[in-house]
């Protein structure tokens, strides 16, 4: 499953796509997608034009950077899916999920809701199986992702998962550390977590 190669070309970002997200929220985001233009990183993101995905986008695009959106054909209306962007339109989420996927080389996870999560969720799951070894970055402005990172802890305290676990993921509480934080958390730097702990 993992994508053959460790160099970093293109960065995947998760994140949500509400119009009422927090201004800070979207100017972050914005930041996110001048910084990957800037940068030479291709933005792979989830081809809407709404909220935080639309901002990166846009931004992104707007700084001459290069941008894939993927996208299932019921939400092209609804996300309203940006037509100067290169965008693939697939059957379902789950070819949107796999695609998005197939094309980066890491993944950013920014401010979201319950698309965001359970895209995370499936990223390090993969990553807990030793399906891929792709850096996972959270972007965690005023704290936002700990109430997750506090269930994470909890999986090891209850030994329910080994404390490499920790080790798939970092978070950042600055937009403008993401980037840095991936490429300080290499593709080669597999956690090699055992599937089953021992008693």
């Amino acid at each position: 499953m993992s994508k053959a190669g460790h160099c970093l070309d293109s960065v995947c970002v998760y994140c949500g796509s509400s119009q009422a997200a927090q201004p800070a929220y979207l100017a972050a985001a914005a930041i996110l997608g001048e910084s990957l233009a800037r940068e030479g990183l291709r933005l792979v993101y989830g081809g809407g034009g709404v909220g935080l995905m639309g901002a990166c986008a846009r931004a992104a695009h707007g700084a001459g950077g290069r941008v894939l959106g993927v996208i299932p054909r019921f939400l092209t209306g609804e996300e309203l899916m940006l037509s100067e962007i290169e965008t693939v339109v697939v059957a379902t989420m789950h070819e949107r999920k796999m695609r998005m996927f197939e094309e980066a080389d890491a993944f950013a996870v920014l401010p979201g809701a319950i698309g965001t999560l359970e895209e995370a969720i499936e990223l390090l799951s993969w990553r807990r199986l030793g399906l891929h070894a792709k850096p996972i970055v959270f972007f965690n402005p005023d704290g936002f992702w700990d109430p997750l990172f506090d269930l994470f802890a909890r999986f090891t305290e209850r030994r329910l998962v080994p404390p490499e676990f920790a080790g798939c993921w970092r978070a950042v509480e600055l937009v403008e550390a993401l980037l840095p934080a991936i490429r300080a958390m290499p593709p080669a730097e597999a956690t090699n977590v055992p599937l089953i702990q021992r008693a």
